[in-house]
């Protein structure tokens, strides 16, 4: 796993953790980093960061997200779009 992966993988459960985060924004993480980790569903690591990014950018959306969680989503975001295009 690449460094890029570590650093997504490390802000998607610092927000999952978060208690001043709404649960839904957790939800969202959580599910997201579910989604890179299960290589069982697909191999692919593109494939994935592309379900979680589209996870991410939908919950960026969220007027109830905190500045604070919405820039780490956008980090996080921003680092899977690196790892798809490096990938594809």
């Amino acid at each position: 796993m690449s460094e890029d992966e570590q650093l997504a993988l490390r802000i998607l459960k610092d927000i999952s953790e978060d208690t001043s985060v709404p649960r839904n924004i957790r939800r969202s993480a959580s599910d997201s980093l579910a989604t890179i980790n299960n290589a069982e569903d697909e191999p692919s690591i593109a494939i994935r960061a592309n379900i979680a990014t589209s996870i991410l950018e939908e919950t960026s959306l969220d007027p109830n997200c905190p500045v604070h969680a919405r820039t780490l989503i956008w980090k996080a975001i921003s680092i899977l779009e690196i790892i798809r295009d490096v990938e594809e």
